[in-house]
């Protein structure tokens, strides 16, 4: 085996692949969700993950279920009994997210429109806001002082961790999908129904940018980012803050320059449409269809990966280049997918299970 690299420690792109090729994936296995899966996913439900998250410090890995189940691992510990299943939601879980400033508290999401806040060391659920309609996004603001939850008609809730009522509702013209907040925390990007990606003022929601043209009467003159040829299903901004990815429904991942919003290149080996892109808690702060792809940039910003529900294999770019440099072989579809925020260490649902390769299970 490789010799692993030290947190913060950044891969030349030609050494890519060397570095990963001999790493072998260590699997995750929650036996006792659902009934066991075949193909090499080693037990738990098939394609039972719908999201998994690190938390900011990369000690701690949360995964959601679409049976329900909410456990928090410790990645260098792959045998359940070291995990801690956290109970009390009675739908689908859509999201889950760490708090990014405060490394055990945990947010989750189900489709009946709960949001639990969890404290991951006593398993105790400390506050709980309920939403209108199926939920199905989640994204926290840098400081970790408030987040926003999505739901399909449209509306965005404004919540604040400690506060059992939603503190305001922000209804979308157009519907909006998997959100993501600039690392200043003052604004919000919003991929759109329509294939655009609208930046608002947060937390009043006003449009930011505006077009320096004339405009038919009766036209908005809000600026808004085109990347897509079909539905933009997600948004997430690198750790560096120099591009802003976005995933569609026509399977393409966009890549915009932060600094003028010109789409600089688009990652195209994707087979299906691209529904959610995770990217590492950054520490500079402290479609719904049956193919789903997820995507996830390294704690430097330099390597963007994308899977599909649909293959057997990830397929990981250099963000700089638009080179491919590497495919992470797997036993079948991958739905989720997360780099841990200080280092090299891949997780990601194959067939259900979690998986992760680069982590140390060996460490002492």
């Amino acid at each position: 085996m490789a010799p692993l690299l030290r947190p913060r420690y950044s891969l030349h792109k030609d050494k890519f692949s060397a570095y990963f090729s001999p790493l072998k994936s260590q699997s995750y296995n929650d036996n006792t969700s659902g009934p066991r899966g075949g193909g090499g996913g080693g037990g738990g439900s098939h394609h039972s993950l719908s999201t998994i998250a690190w938390n900011p410090l990369g000690t701690l890995i949360a995964t959601g279920a679409v049976d329900k189940t909410l456990r928090v691992w410790n990645p260098e510990k792959p045998n359940v009994k070291f995990s801690t299943e956290l109970k009390g939601h009675a739908a689908s879980i859509e999201k889950v997210a760490f708090n990014p400033v405060r490394d055990a508290e945990l947010c989750s999401v189900s489709s009946d429109g709960a949001v639990k806040i969890w404290d991951v060391r006593t398993k105790a659920c400390v506050n709980e806001v309920k939403v209108s309609g199926h939920a199905t996004s989640l994204a926290w603001a840098p400081d970790g002082s408030s987040l926003l939850v999505g739901s399909k008609n449209g509306d965005l809730f404004q919540i604040l961790p400690s506060q059992s009522a939603i503190v305001s509702t922000h209804h979308q013209p157009v519907g909006t999908n998997q959100m993501a907040f600039c690392w200043s925390g003052d604004k919000v990007f919003l991929p759109t129904s329509e294939g655009r990606i609208r930046i608002l003022s947060y937390p009043d929601f006003e449009p930011v940018l505006h077009v320096n043209h004339a405009v038919p009467e009766g036209e908005s003159t809000e600026f808004t980012l085109k990347g897509h040829t079909a539905s933009c299903l997600t948004a997430e901004l690198s750790p560096t803050g120099k591009y802003l990815a976005t995933g569609g429904a026509d399977s393409i991942i966009a890549l915009f320059d932060t600094k003028d919003w010109i789409c600089q290149r688009t990652v195209t080996r994707m087979v299906g449409p691209v529904k959610s892109i995770s990217t590492s808690p950054s520490l500079l702060t402290g479609l719904v269809s049956l193919l789903t792809t997820s995507t996830g940039f390294t704690f430097d910003g330099s390597y963007v990966v994308g899977g599909c529900e649909e293959g057997g294999s990830l397929e990981v770019t250099h963000t700089e280049t638009g080179d491919h440099v590497h495919t992470f072989k797997t036993a079948g579809a991958c739905e989720a997918v997360a780099w841990a925020p200080t280092r090299y260490c891949l997780a990601y649902s194959d067939l259900g299970v979690l998986r992760i390769i680069g982590v140390d299970t060996d460490r002492k």
